[in-house]
């Protein structure tokens, strides 16, 4: 089994077994980054959207009022079956849910006036490789708008991070800076700007129980935090029961 089908079996599995507290979580349900994310679409009704990686689909459901059409997508047929459900309960009919791969996408070319991801492309093993993709998705003039947990450009705040993460979910590949995002999206002929940043607060014990992490991990997660480097306690804002607050970014590329 390759590295990358080993990473998306994982990233498939985990969320799998935890899609129903992805379903309620609040910092993808809500967030001041959602309706910001809505704004900055600009949608008049008209548009095709994809939403890649959309998990329980609320970013999906977000936009769905204001477009024609949206399509959904995700590795977990579970979590899309959350997203399904909160669609039904919305009433939204313009929404299609869809499992499959934001790096293998089988869409025609220029099928979609906007693409939205959110919290999303940590898990995704060749970034570039849907990078271009959204870029062959895309109709002249389109929009996309990436959103995710972004990491420090200093390496110890960074290997703190990165380790954190992976250690509490082990379907994370990587936080990329906001400039690495921006370089990405050059390269795959974006023009890209990162249009708004802001601070997530990670409750700790809510945090690992929606991914059901182990007791050992959990364990040395609290540990990991305790004993950091005050310069990376700063940085996280490590409080006593040991939650702490990690950037974010949301750039839009066109």
């Amino acid at each position: 089994m390759s590295r990358d089908t080993t990473i998306k079996s994982t990233v498939e599995r985990q969320f799998s077994q935890v899609a129903e507290k992805y379903r309620v979580s609040t910092v993808h349900a809500a967030g001041e980054d959602l309706g910001r994310l809505v704004e900055l679409a600009a949608l008049t009704g008209a548009e095709y959207v994809l939403d890649a990686g959309s998990g329980a689909g609320h970013t999906a459901l977000a936009v769905a009022p204001h477009a024609r059409q949206v399509i959904s997508v995700d590795l977990s047929a579970a979590m899309l079956a959350q997203g399904r459900g909160l669609a039904a309960e919305r009433g939204l009919t313009n929404v299609v849910f869809e499992v499959g791969d934001v790096e293998a996408l089988p869409y025609p070319d220029a099928s979609f006036d906007v693409i939205t991801t959110r919290y999303s492309a940590h898990h995704w093993p060749h970034p570039q490789r849907a990078v271009a993709g959204f870029r062959r998705l895309l109709r002249p003039g389109g929009r996309l708008l990436l959103s995710d947990i972004v990491s420090y450009d200093d390496v110890t705040l960074d290997t703190h991070l990165q380790t954190i993460e992976l250690l509490r979910d082990p379907s994370h590949v990587r936080d990329h800076t906001a400039g690495q995002w921006v370089a990405m999206l050059a390269a795959a002929d974006f023009q890209a700007t990162v249009a708004f940043r802001w601070s997530v607060r990670l409750q700790f014990d809510d945090w690992v129980a929606r991914m059901a992490t182990p007791p050992t991990a959990v364990a040395m997660l609290r540990q990991l935090l305790a004993n950091a480097p005050a310069e990376v306690r700063t940085a996280l804002r490590v409080e006593e029961d040991h939650s702490f607050t990690i950037p974010a970014a949301m750039i839009v590329a066109s």
